[in-house]
C-alpha cells in the first residue's frame, strides 16, 4: 500500500469513527429528551390529579351530625354513600354514648346537627340546657313496645307484676301512654305536658313501676315481668325479642328527626342533607333493612 492509498484509509476510519460517535450521541439525546417529556408529562399528570382530588375535597361541605343509636348512623351513612354526590356534602358522623351529650355539643358547637331525639325530648332538653333548638325533617320512628321474656301475651301477666318503664320525663309519659293504652294503668282525669307515675289513678295489676334509664331497661329484661322499650335499644343491644304490642307510625310525636340551633336552621349545608333525609330512597331502605322495626314518617 502506497503513502496516498494510507491516506485515504486513515480518512475512511477516522470518517467511521466519526458517524458512529455522532450517531450515538443523537441517540443519546433524542432518548434523554424522550424521557425528559415522559418525566415532565408524569409529574405534570401527578399534579394535575393531585390538584384535581384537592379541589373535589374542597367542594365536599363537611356537616358534622351527632347520633346516639345505630339506626340514625346507619341512615346517615346510607345518605353519604348514596345521595351526597350531586350535593357536594360530606356528612361527618360523630357518634356518642348517651343521650345527653348530643345537644350539650350542639350548644358548644362541636357539631352542626343531631339525629337521634324526638320532639318531646328536644323540647325537654331545650329548657334544660337553655337551648333554643328546632326539629327539621322527621325521618323515622322507632316504635316503643311491651316485651316480655316470661309471658307470650298481657293477658297472662299476673298481679304485681313488676314492669321496667324509662326514667326520664319524655320517654317515661310515653311509657306510660302505652301501659294505659293497654288497660293496665288509668290515669287521672288531667294531665299536665308529661305524665308520670305520680298521675296514675288506677293500678288493677297493682303493678310495680321500676323507673331505668334506657340501657338499664335492657339490662333488667331477665328480672321483670314486663319492660317498655324502644326498637333503637333492643336493635342496639341485638336482642331478638318481638314485642307483645308497639306504638303505631301514627304516634309522629315520637318521631326522629333532624334538629340544630334556630341560628343555624337556614345553614345550606344542613338544609341539604334535612331534604336527603326524606328522599324517597331512604324510605327504601329503611323498610328493607329493618323490616318493620324501624318505621319511615313520610
Amino acid at each position: 500500500m502506497n503513502k496516498k492509498q494510507e491516506n485515504v484509509h486513515s480518512f475512511l476510519i477516522q470518517r467511521r469513527f466519526f458517524l458512529i460517535a455522532a450517531s450515538s450521541f443523537a441517540a443519546s439525546a433524542f432518548f434523554s429528551s424522550c424521557s425528559s417529556s415522559q418525566s415532565e408529562s408524569s409529574a405534570n399528570t401527578s399534579t394535575n390529579t393531585a390538584a384535581s382530588t384537592v379541589a373535589a375535597s374542597q367542594k365536599k361541605e363537611v356537616l358534622k351530625v351527632g347520633v346516639w343509636a345505630v339506626i340514625s348512623e346507619d341512615i346517615l351513612k346510607f345518605i353519604q354513600d348514596n345521595l351526597t354526590a350531586n350535593e357536594s356534602l360530606n356528612i361527618q358522623i360523630v357518634k356518642f354514648n348517651d343521650w345527653i351529650q348530643p345537644n350539650t355539643a350542639l350548644k358548644d358547637g362541636q357539631i352542626d346537627a343531631n339525629f337521634f331525639q324526638h320532639t318531646p325530648f328536644m323540647q325537654n332538653a331545650a329548657k334544660q340546657l337553655n337551648l333554643n333548638l328546632v326539629m327539621l325533617n322527621l325521618g323515622f320512628l322507632t316504635p316503643i313496645g311491651i316485651y316480655s321474656k316470661r309471658y307470650k301475651s298481657l293477658a297472662e301477666v299476673p298481679q304485681k307484676a313488676t314492669i321496667a318503664v324509662y326514667n326520664d320525663k319524655s320517654n317515661g309519659d310515653r311509657s306510660l301512654r302505652l301501659l294505659a293504652a293497654q288497660g293496665l294503668i288509668k290515669f287521672k282525669d288531667s294531665l299536665g305536658e308529661f305524665a308520670g307515675v305520680k298521675d296514675i289513678k288506677d293500678n288493677p295489676k297493682n303493678a310495680q313501676l321500676k323507673e331505668l334509664e334506657g340501657p338499664a331497661i335492657v339490662r333488667s329484661l331477665d328480672d321483670v315481668d314486663l319492660a317498655v322499650l324502644s326498637a333503637s335499644l333492643r336493635l342496639q343491644a341485638g336482642l331478638q325479642l318481638q314485642p307483645l304490642v308497639q306504638e303505631s307510625v301514627a304516634q309522629k310525636r315520637y318521631a326522629v328527626g333532624l334538629v340544630t340551633l334556630q341560628s343555624k336552621e337556614n345553614d345550606p349545608r344542613i338544609q341539604k342533607l334535612n331534604k336527603l333525609i326524606n328522599d324517597p330512597k331512604v324510605r327504601d331502605f329503611i323498610n328493607q333493612k329493618y323490616q318493620g322495626a324501624v318505621l319511615p314518617v313520610f
